[in-house]
């Protein structure tokens, strides 16, 4: 006699409830979601009214303009890189103890320029810094 056994039947996975869950919690995070939008600031760079301080010979200014141009105590520097700028720096410095940078930028200057002449003094361990504001009558201070 043969004894027949039958073959269970092999277990499957009933996809329906698992995608029936997954549309319900993804319609859950779609309705719990807060997006957020990025926009770009307008900014309007502060003006001082504070009096001009009378010209102190340890300052050195570093003009940036629009384009990325740099000048320091009125010499264009030709290169926009850091080594160049603080050659440039090291350079106008080199007689001048305990100088002051001022940082003149404009104001459509970009920020990577203004990081590039921090970066620049702070290679030649110059940690004195400011920055030049414009007099609501139009005057740099």
């Amino acid at each position: 006699m043969k004894f027949h056994r039958e073959k269970s039947p092999e277990p499957e996975i009933n996809l329906i409830p698992f995608i029936d869950i997954l549309l319900v919690v993804v319609i859950f995070l779609m309705l719990s979601t807060t997006y957020s939008k990025f926009t770009e600031l307008q900014l309007n760079l502060p003006v001082a009214d504070a009096a001009a301080l009378p010209e102190r010979p340890h300052e050195v200014i570093v003009s940036i303009s629009s384009e990325g141009q740099f000048s320091v105590n009125r010499n264009l520097v030709n290169t926009r890189d850091v080594q160049g700028l603080s050659q440039a720096l090291a350079q106008a410095t080199q007689n001048i103890d305990s100088p002051m940078i001022i940082i003149s930028a404009d104001a459509q200057a970009s920020h990577q320029s203004v990081m590039l002449v921090m970066e620049a003094a702070r290679r030649n361990g110059l940690n004195q810094l400011t920055f030049a504001a414009q007099s609501s009558g139009g005057k740099a201070d």
